[in-house]
């Protein structure tokens, strides 16, 4: 524009050319003859453009003018596409019809604006779908051809056919690689590889800002996934866990001192005592006060006012001790029995696991839970690619726990894996939805669509027909109640002390006796040795002699 005024002004008609410049040898040393009038024309300039009116002013870089936009409705006729204008906006928000106005034509060939939404009806779309059991079942049939082919059940694939048959689109199914992580089945919708991506994808602000999702299909949760332990090894002194070693101490040093002051008060007037050594009298007093706390009872009574008395606060401590003993011992052991390696997801924030036991799942919510709330942004777990990979690194023992979906979680350990278990409460919650591309045309048809197979309880069915089985046994019912010998092991093995020690004051009782006996038996031998000569001697002398002298012997051996 401002090169045509320069050359159609009358200064430059009597000149050969309007575009002469400076001859040099070098190209940049050329310079525009009249470059100052083409500046000037160029300050005069002022032209309606493609996006508004274009003018340029002194000491002012942006346009004077706001920008100017027109709207043009495209309509068909026999010569094909015409383009007729008919608004126009110019800033500042300045919207008009033009003079000369034109007749809107709305799809359809009609003249009233449509007040219904966009349709998917008779649309083909690329809907993208990924193996999660029982959500995508995959599925080999073959026909009577010998042809394989691919056939897909679950929660998905019915809700699928659902939609398919309530809005009327025509689904083509592309299931996912093996390898593809949920984040890269988000990315097809983004790269425009699938119209739509529909499974157990959570919504997240990672995945929000590349593609669109619909309205939720289902609340979702994590939940930690491990071995499941029927059998742990409990301590064989477990039974003296209920009382701290203080505890214990305490009530030892109260059996003793009660002891003590019951033999004190009981030695001159109790005749169980009174004629025993003080160390006898001592030894039967601690006793009694024992006997008296663990609720046996002696072998003696108190025969005075004080030793009753201190019977009666025996009696008052046994009441608690044995109560509150037997409460927490059937606590503690029945916890034993059911303890697993983790409790809850904050066994693995305070790094109870290693992290090289902890399998992720990579491309998942639960990898962004993981390097968010527990590493801080060190990938330092066991990375996993898929499902069947987590639980076969479970199985293996190669990792200790590892996170799942909740819904999965609890269909996989009651059908398909009865030695897994899930373990603590639910964390993390969200939604699952469909992925749609941004700004999507037919974004409210689906949403709309979703909420009515929600109203109706036609998510709830789908929900109860795939994930309310269950094939496995049930743990808690099947898992003996009955107690082990590692539960109560170690009392056994201090009864087996006292049962040798009883032995051993036996015998250390009774070792005069058997000295006794032992000495006799001797004896016993050097007198039958001594009557056999006596008997050889006697024999060579008078019969009647020898008679009367067995006479003699026998009433003596039976005396």
């Amino acid at each position: 524009k401002s090169l045509e005024a320069l050359c159609s002004s009358t200064i430059n008609n009597a000149s050969s050319s309007c575009l002469s410049f400076n001859s040099s040898s070098f190209c940049y040393d050329s310079r525009f003859i009249q470059s100052n009038l083409l500046l000037n024309q160029l300050d005069k300039t002022n032209f309606l453009g493609v996006s508004g009116p274009v003018q340029f002013g002194e000491n002012q870089t942006d346009r004077i003018n706001g920008s100017y936009y027109s709207i043009k409705n495209v309509q068909s006729s026999v010569y094909g596409l015409n383009y007729v204008f008919v608004l126009e906006y110019s800033d500042p928000g300045n919207l008009k019809v033009p003079l000369e106005e034109n007749i809107i034509i709305w799809p359809g060939n009609t003249l009233t604006p449509p007040t219904s939404r966009a349709s998917l009806k008779g649309v083909t779309l690329r809907v993208g779908i990924i193996q999660s059991v029982p959500y995508t079942i995959v599925q080999k049939t073959t026909d009577s051809n010998g042809q394989t082919t691919l056939e897909y059940i679950g929660f998905i694939p019915d809700l699928i056919e659902r939609l398919k048959t309530d809005m009327g689109f025509n689904p083509i199914l592309q299931l996912a690689p093996s390898n593809q992580t949920y984040d890269g089945l988000v990315e097809t919708v983004n790269k425009d590889i699938n119209d739509i991506a529909i499974g157990d994808i959570t919504v997240n602000s990672k995945r929000r800002k590349l593609v669109g999702f619909s309205n939720a299909i289902s609340d979702t949760s994590t939940r930690l996934i491990i071995r499941n332990t029927p059998y742990v090894n409990v301590d064989l002194f477990g039974y003296l866990k209920p009382f701290t070693v203080k505890l214990w101490i305490l009530i030892l040093a109260t059996c003793i001192v009660s002891g003590i002051l019951m033999c004190i008060i009981e030695r001159k007037d109790n005749e169980n005592l009174t004629y025993r050594s003080v160390s006898s009298q001592l030894t039967l007093s601690i006793w009694y006060s024992f006997a008296n706390m663990v609720g046996y009872g002696a072998d003696f009574t108190a025969s005075n006012a004080a030793g009753r008395l201190l019977t009666g606060g025996l009696y008052i401590l046994s009441l608690i001790i044995v109560a509150s003993y037997t409460a927490n011992l059937a606590s503690d052991l029945t916890l034993a029995k059911s303890q697993f390696v983790i409790s809850d997801i904050e066994d693995l924030k305070s790094g109870k696991v290693p992290p090289s036991r902890i399998g992720v799942r990579v491309g998942t919510v639960a990898e962004a839970y993981y390097l968010s709330h527990i590493s801080l942004g060190n990938k330092n777990y066991y990375p996993l690619t898929t499902r069947q990979n987590l639980y076969d690194n479970l199985l293996a023992g190669n990792i200790d726990v590892s996170f799942t979906d909740e819904a999965v979680g609890i269909y996989v350990t009651n059908n398909v894996y009865c030695n897994l278990t899930l373990v603590g409460a639910s964390f993390d919650e969200g939604i699952f939805a469909i992925v749609t591309p941004k700004n999507w045309l037919y974004a409210q048809d689906l949403d709309v669509t979703l909420l009515s197979l929600k109203e109706t309880g036609y998510i709830d069915d789908l929900i109860q027909k795939w994930f309310a089985v269950r094939n496995c046994p049930d743990s808690e019912t099947t898992r003996s109640t009955a107690m082990s010998i590692e539960a109560v092991g170690g009392l056994f093995i201090i009864y087996a002390v006292i049962y040798i020690l009883s032995i051993v004051l036996f015998l250390w009782i009774k070792r005069l006796s058997v000295k006794n006996v032992l000495f006799k038996g001797k004896s016993r031998n050097k007198f039958q040795n001594k009557r056999k000569q006596t008997t050889r001697t006697n024999s060579k002398k008078d019969p009647q002699q020898s008679e009367n002298h067995q006479m003699a012997l026998q009433n003596c051996t039976y005396f």
